[in-house]
């Protein structure tokens, strides 16, 4: 795509058109210093302010006035100035307002649980767990002093966890030097980025007191933040540069407030044991698997039930660390919205991490190894970026973003889907926030109880009655399997009904749960990103049929260059498409090697199921591009392959046998 057709699209006023042959040619110029890379930013940030999208041309503006091109930092330079003299305009909020003085105790009434009873709670079990396992072992290899052994697994246990504890923090410093180039700076630096963070910093610290954590800045756009150490006077306060170009200075200052929360609650010493705990379950249960493989017969069962119990221990500490992280953002948010005074303000700093975290996926055909990385560290979970970064593309109204977070407040499968999240679902922190601004006597930024009040006019049947019901389809080859087993032994009249009964039940219930999942397409009707995201009613199960029209922007795979997967973008918003090729894993290699890196860049039409978790996306039926490509994807062709081949064979069985 040449520069050329992005400039007469401009000159010919369809800045639209001009947005997205602009950004095809910044993401395939291959050299990022080069007069053509830079004058295409330039005309993109005018495309992009002809269209309306002000915030995002300002953003980009930022971008270049950090060039080391002098004349490339004078035009930005000019460009802002103008921008910011421009009125609201399509992703520009309005703001809601903050408190006049900050340091108001403000209630939770509930919200995010008790972080002492969590925090307790976590590390009781898991230690028990641990000292259980660690004890079991001790005693299994036949000491014949059971005191001892009960001493030597505590001695063991606790020096274990120590050492984590207090080594985990030096080797993360040298993780962060060595995959993201971490820069530490001083308070004075952070001061010129965002003078209110600063002051923010040095007022919690000096009120609770706090050294100043050593400070570090990662030179990346996605933006984030995460925090991490072993003890409040030595942690670590990290954030990423594009908070800095994606934020406000008061909305930086309530991410920082956020971070700081997490250092005041000794969140990072609580999760760092609690992590480490974990690990040594896992630990233990291949320990005893291996052991339990030979020897003497009852040694090696009472191996193989310790390697069951701690695996179930595993699964069990997953989770409680898992609630753990959770609880602790909720009081984060909390602890910023009191010492900041301005919980709006961090409701808009999560809104537009969201939109940030899009911007860049967009940008660059790769997944960000930053984002992926720090996952459970960062203020946000990127995989719900999607639904809230595209309604804030798009939208002024802060209305319009809210109904995105219907899904999370009241859709069943945005709790179940939770239980497996580090983070808290967007709407819910937003609501939470909401109520301090109310407590505050402030205007709330995205009017959540407009939010609450649509939700309760939600068809219940519709949420619930097809939840209840999808839980069971999503184990019904096992429940086939298993019915088909009953009717064969008590039926037990020949052979062929005990082995061919649970064959036709395990393809019955492969064959109901593709039907269920991947529904009749023909009807399929065009739409966009947005209206998809907006859908309450959404599935990660029931598959909705969609038709996008947008752009190929890049792979959807984190960090994996033969990826099969692949990303969409129409003006509404970006969404992941995954592919299944017919000939199953290698096909999808194949595909991904060969084909994926000819079509980044097209413009596609794009036929499929949406399917709405804590990241949306759709399983591909077929994309064809404007010049005549099609490629087909092939999500249930395999399980009907599977379901049909399983009766087939159970008839057989009955028949035959």
């Amino acid at each position: 795509m040449s520069l050329q057709s992005g400039l007469d699209a401009f000159q010919q006023g369809r800045y639209q058109e001009a947005v997205e042959l602009l950004e095809q040619f910044t993401r395939n110029c291959v050299d990022q210093n080069s007069s053509d890379y830079f004058s295409a930013q330039m005309w993109l940030i005018q495309a992009y302010h002809g269209t309306g999208q002000t915030a995002t041309a300002t953003i980009l503006c930022q971008k270049l006035m950090a060039s080391q091109n002098p004349q490339v930092r004078q035009w930005a330079e000019t460009a802002q100035q103008y921008l910011t003299q421009q009125p609201n305009h399509a992703n520009t909020m309005p703001k809601a307002g903050r408190a006049a003085t900050t340091g108001v105790k403000l209630a939770m009434a509930g919200l995010g649980g008790n972080l002492v009873l969590a925090s307790g709670v976590t590390i009781s079990l898991m230690s028990g767990m641990v000292l259980a396992l660690g004890l079991s072992l001790v005693l299994i290899v036949g000491s014949e002093n059971p005191l001892q052994g009960l001493t030597t697994a505590i001695v063991i246990t606790l020096i274990f966890n120590l050492a984590a504890f207090f080594l985990s923090p030096f080797i993360m410093d040298l993780t962060q030097r060595w995959l993201y180039q971490t820069r530490w700076v001083d308070l004075a630096e952070v001061d010129s980025l965002s003078p209110e963070a600063a002051k923010v910093i040095s007022q919690i610290c000096q009120e609770k007191h706090l050294k100043i954590p050593r400070l570090g800045i990662i030179n990346d756009q996605n933006p984030t933040a995460f925090t991490y150490g072993s003890l409040p006077n030595s942690a670590r306060l990290v954030v990423s540069q594009g908070l800095f170009t994606y934020l406000d200075d008061d909305e930086v200052a309530t991410v920082y407030a956020h971070e700081l929360g997490h250092i005041v609650h000794w969140d990072f010493a609580v999760m760092t044991v609690a992590s480490t705990l974990v690990q040594i379950c896992y630990l233990i249960y291949t320990t005893a698997r291996n052991l339990g493989r030979g020897g003497d017969n009852k040694i090696k069962d009472a191996l193989q039930t310790a390697a069951f119990l701690a695996y179930l221990f595993y699964i069990a500490g997953t989770y409680l660390l898992l609630y753990l992280s959770r609880t602790r953002e909720y009081f984060a948010d909390h602890f910023a919205a009191e010492n900041t005074g301005n919980p709006n303000g961090l409701s808009r700093a999560l809104v537009k991490i969201a939109y940030g975290i899009l911007e860049e996926k967009a940008r660059s055909p790769e997944p960000s190894r930053l984002i992926e990385g720090t996952r459970a560290l960062g203020i946000y979970d990127h995989k719900a970026a999607a639904s809230t970064g595209t309604a804030y593309r798009i939208a002024s109204d802060p209305q319009k973003i809210g109904r995105v977070f219907l899904w999370d407040m009241f859709n069943p499968w945005g709790w179940w889907m939770e239980l497996n999240s580090t983070h808290p679902l967007t709407g819910k922190r937003v609501r939470a926030l909401s109520t301090y601004a109310e407590q505050l006597g402030l205007p709330t930024e995205f009017d959540m109880g407009r939010v609450m009040g649509e939700g309760k006019t939600l068809n219940k049947n519709q949420l619930y009655g097809n939840f209840f019901l999808d839980i069971l389809l999503y184990g019904a080859e096992t429940i086939g399997f298993l019915a088909g087993l009953v009717v064969g032994v008590v039926s037990s009249t020949s052979t062929g009904l005990l082995l061919g009964a649970p064959l036709m039940g395990l393809g019955l219930g492969i064959l109901i749960k593709t039907l269920v999942m991947f529904p009749q397409y023909q009807q399929a009707q065009p739409t966009d990103i947005l209206t998809l995201m907006s859908d309450p009613y959404a599935s990660p199960l029931r598959g909705q049929p969609a038709k996008l029209a947008g752009s190929l922007i890049g792979r959807g795979d984190a960090g994996y260059q033969f990826g099969s997967d692949l990303k969409i973008q129409d003006p509404s918003g970006m969404l992941y498409l995954r592919y299944a090729s017919r000939f199953g894993s290698i096909g999808n290699f194949l595909f991904g090697m060969k084909r994926v890196k000819s079509l980044i860049g097209e413009q596609v039409g794009a036929l499929g199921w949406f399917r709405r978790g804590v990241a949306p996306w759709m399983d591909l039926i077929q994309i064809e591009s404007e010049n005549g490509t099609v490629v087909n994807s092939f999500h249930r062709l395999w399980s009907f392959i599977l379901g049909s081949g399983a009766m087939i064979l159970g008839i057989v069985l009955m028949a035959f046998v």
